[in-house]
């Protein structure tokens, strides 16, 4: 074989080598053909292959048989994309049914801890009981569930109904002095602001004007602390904001009545007459079955310059000084102004202002009445000389 012709087989031969690494499928039919052609027409010029090119030749069909087997081994795309979609679903499905049996399981043991839960309750409460000479006495089943649903009405009853119809004593009388008006104050957020801070953590502060509020009050009316606190949190706080014992009497959470989520404070329940108490507080629901007998501050937010016990205390003691007989009359004025202490404010500078124009008017028919009596008495004098 020539050198001539040797030359363009290698190169056809190392391009269909190259292109087979590369991986290129489309192409490689042509590049077969040329090689083969070559081939071909190098063995009909010479006569016989060379070594070279059988050698090219077989490396060639190698590389051709396992592009063919890699081929028949790999998968369609489309064919691929199913399976792909039914593993998919089969794992969705999969967890599906986890999440439904560990619901399932999650249920039989809330179920069960339930069921022993008020067993066990039914248990406690319900076989507690005692012969007289408290000995323990062996009850039936249905005797323990009749005895726990009544210590659980029970307790809802203390809950939502106060602890007594009479939640204070009776009016004192002679030679004792009784107010003759009942003023019911709420604690937090009138007299006092909680306050939080990572420092010193949970303190309540002092209004201005407390004690001014009580000296001046306190012959007039029966000062009452009615508060929605516990009475853990709040008889400290009544001692600290009361060291002379203004306060009467003191009255927290167990003497409210629980309302539609509000505790609400029955005047009805207080022993007094109804027509002599006001109830001042910064929520309308705290006196909504009286609704004319209470007073709906603004709700105090700790400001230091704060005046409104001192507008409070004015106009409770315009009330007392006046003799009002029913309190209710004055205050259903006020019942729906969102600030009742500065409605009170504005009615008495119109009050104030048309006093002195009343003033002024007298004192100028006093001077014209004047002017004219000395006019009339300066002729009559003449004319009797």
């Amino acid at each position: 074989m020539s050198a001539v012709s040797m030359y363009p087989m290698c190169v056809l031969a190392s391009r269909g080598l190259l292109r087979l690494r590369k991986g290129v499928r489309g192409p490689l039919a042509p590049a077969v053909l040329e090689l083969g052609r070559a081939l071909s027409a190098d063995k009909s010029a010479g006569g016989e292959r060379s070594a070279t090119g059988v050698l090219a030749q077989a490396i060639l069909q190698e590389r051709l048989q396992k592009q063919q087997k890699s081929q028949e081994q790999t998968p369609p795309v489309g064919e691929g994309s199913c399976d792909q979609k039914k593993n998919d679903q089969h794992e969705d499905t999969k967890q599906k049914e986890n999440t439904a049996y560990a619901k399932k399981v999650v249920l039989r043991l809330a179920g069960i801890m339930g069921l022993g839960g008020a067993v066990g309750v039914v248990y406690i409460f319900g076989s507690n009981s005692v012969d007289e000479h408290g000995n323990k006495v062996d009850v039936p089943v249905i005797q323990q569930l009749k005895r726990a649903f009544k210590y659980f009405k029970d307790y809802r009853q203390m809950i939502i109904e106060p602890t007594s119809p009479k939640l204070l004593p009776d009016p004192l009388k002679e030679p004792y002095y009784q107010p003759p008006y009942t003023l019911v104050l709420e604690l937090t957020d009138v007299l006092l602001h909680p306050e939080w801070s990572l420092a010193t953590g949970w303190r309540f502060k002092k209004r201005p004007g407390i004690d001014y509020l009580f000296q001046q009050l306190a012959p007039l009316y029966e000062i009452v602390i009615f508060t929605s606190e516990t009475g853990m949190t709040a008889y400290p706080l009544i001692d600290s904001i009361d060291p002379q014992g203004f306060v009467m009497y003191r009255l927290f959470r167990d003497a409210t009545r629980y309302v539609e989520g509000h505790h609400v404070k029955d005047v009805s329940c207080l022993n007094r007459d109804t027509s002599k108490v006001i109830v001042v507080d910064c929520k309308r629901e705290a006196f909504s079955l009286q609704p004319f007998n209470g007073m709906a501050l603004r709700k105090w937010d700790g400001n230091s310059e704060d005046r409104t016990l001192y507008d409070l205390a004015a106009f409770l003691k315009t009330i007392a000084v006046s003799g009002v007989e029913d309190v209710r009359s004055v205050l259903e004025n006020y019942a729906h102004e969102e600030d009742p202490i500065e409605a009170f404010k504005k009615r008495q500078a119109q009050l104030a202002l048309e006093e002195e124009q009343r003033l002024t008017e007298l004192s100028q028919h006093k001077k014209q009445g004047l002017s004219f009596g000395s006019i009339a008495g300066r002729f009559w004098s003449r004319k009797q000389q």
